[in-house]
């Protein structure tokens, strides 16, 4: 649900759920060619999209004439996107990001000296031409991020989860370098996430690790696989994989003489909520959950929710479009081939979904890349594994302190419907200590907000709620003494 040039038309799967959701690039690994021409460096250029300006950063390496990229777009502070795969052959560079649902061509101009071409999310389609360099825009940091030097200590860290030779980068912040503390790691929401889990022009994560740290409580932040400085392939995990890449976490704080062993915990915002409590039931080396904004029932569930309030357009018969959503989703989810999956499913798209968008006037090529872009990303394995999945589950054998919170206008995971699925878990599995909250007049990255739609997050200056940030530490320092 975390669009950030955002589809004209979404259905169900559009909107998966994470931070929640889905951007627009995940990893990269080079594809080999041999050129006269090295591109290696940073190749920068602008575009729009409507009113909206936005910057394109590609830096571009070549390693015995094999070519890899990493993408940024300025515009909302995102960086360390690593595309599939990067080529340059007879003057035309293609960058595949099709692993994020991306893909950039252009033919390079000798005269002009730039690549001239289109840049390509879902149905959109943008012309972009890149030049060397790296383009700058004006510092945009929010009120609440942290200013260098903290008065807490903080290092850079590298783990690895050995079952998916994956090495994980993160940030480690303690209140001081000398001591044992308490940690909570912070799980990120749906979607390739950096560290900070930047989106929308603000690093939700940094500023409340660093309301943390300041408070006692150390923090460890980590790049999601496959995207800024960790290893992996984002784009073939599951959320079971991420749960394992958070376990590993835990290990390697268990390494360390800074730790207090006895309290080690979990924060997982929006898909990081539904991650935590399958790293917990994993391990007894974590004391306490913190979920924000997650959800409480199923994934199929969620998203024959979300298809409806957040589809952007309307629809003659609610009834018939939810019995299609539902039948969509069954088949995504049968135990067929994907091969069988993936033409079944062509087939119920434009039957169900092509007649809505044309009489809506979009045109056919549009409809054409959307339902292509449907089809790719619905049997994705983290698609089929989310929509099987229920955190309910998971949820009523944790017999280890849980705190959650919802925004009450959240409109990505509705507070009362998933909030009414955690408190009947956690009452099944007699947990005793557990605190559900509904923070009035928060959104979904728990800021103060107006209507709470995803469109506003931008446009306020707010990143977390004092109000939030307060209930968060009160509640972890009273648990980890």
């Amino acid at each position: 649900m975390l669009k950030y040039l955002g589809m004209e038309y979404n259905t169900q799967k559009t909107k998966k759920m994470k931070t929640i959701i889905a951007f627009i690039i995940v990893t990269s690994i080079s594809i080999a060619s041999v050129f006269s021409q090295d591109i290696s460096g940073d190749w920068s250029g602008k575009t729009k999209r409507g009113d909206k300006e936005i910057i394109f950063v590609f830096t571009i390496k070549n390693d015995n004439n094999s070519y890899s990229s990493t993408m940024a777009v300025p515009t909302f502070r995102i960086d360390g996107i690593k595309p599939t795969a990067t080529s340059f052959k007879n003057d035309t560079l293609i960058i595949d990001g099709s692993n994020v649902g991306m893909k950039y061509e252009g033919v390079y101009n000798k005269g002009l000296k730039q690549f001239e071409g289109t840049y390509k999310e879902g149905a959109i389609v943008l012309s972009l031409n890149l030049k060397r360099g790296a383009a700058k825009i004006a510092d945009s940091r929010r009120p609440q991020e942290p200013i260098k030097p903290y008065p807490y200590y903080e290092e850079e860290v590298v783990f690895m989860n050995q079952g998916a030779n994956v090495s994980l980068s993160g940030t480690l912040t303690l209140p001081s370098k000398k001591g044992k503390y308490p940690v909570a790691i912070l799980i990120s929401g749906s979607g390739p996430q950096d560290r900070d889990e930047s989106y929308m022009g603000h690093k939700t994560f940094l500023v409340l690790s660093d309301h943390l740290t300041r408070q006692g409580i150390g923090v460890l932040r980590f790049d999601d696989r496959g995207h800024g400085q960790s290893t992996g392939d984002f784009g073939t995990a599951t959320t079971a994989d991420f749960a394992k890449d958070v376990l590993s976490a835990v290990t390697y704080l268990k390494t360390r003489k800074d730790i207090d062993l006895k309290h080690i915990g979990l924060i997982g915002h929006s898909e990081g909520g539904i991650i935590a409590p399958l790293v917990a039931n994993q391990t007894k080396d974590v004391s306490f959950i913190v979920l924000l904004a997650s959800t409480g029932v199923s994934g199929t569930e969620l998203s024959v929710r979300q298809s409806k309030t957040l589809r952007g357009f309307a629809v003659k018969d609610e009834v018939t479009y939810e019995k299609n959503t539902r039948k969509a989703i069954a088949i995504v989810t049968s135990n067929k081939s994907t091969e069988e999956i993936k033409k079944e499913l062509a087939v119920h798209y434009n039957a169900f979904l092509r007649p809505i968008l044309t009489s809506l006037g979009a045109p056919e090529k549009n409809i054409n890349a959307f339902i292509d872009n449907q089809v790719k990303t619905s049997i994705k394995p983290w698609s089929r594994y989310f929509l099987q999945y229920n955190p309910a589950d998971e949820f009523k054998k944790l017999q280890i302190p849980v705190l959650s919170l919802n925004g009450s206008k959240d409109t990505q995971v509705d507070a009362k419907i998933n909030q009414t699925g955690i408190k009947n878990a956690l009452i099944k599995g007699n947990n005793k200590d557990y605190k559900i909250l509904e923070l009035e007049n928060l959104n979904h990255f728990f800021q103060e907000c107006e209507t709470g739609k995803m469109n506003e997050y931008r446009k306020i200056d707010q990143t977390f709620s004092p109000i939030a940030l307060k209930e968060i530490s009160d509640w972890l320092l009273k648990r980890v003494k």
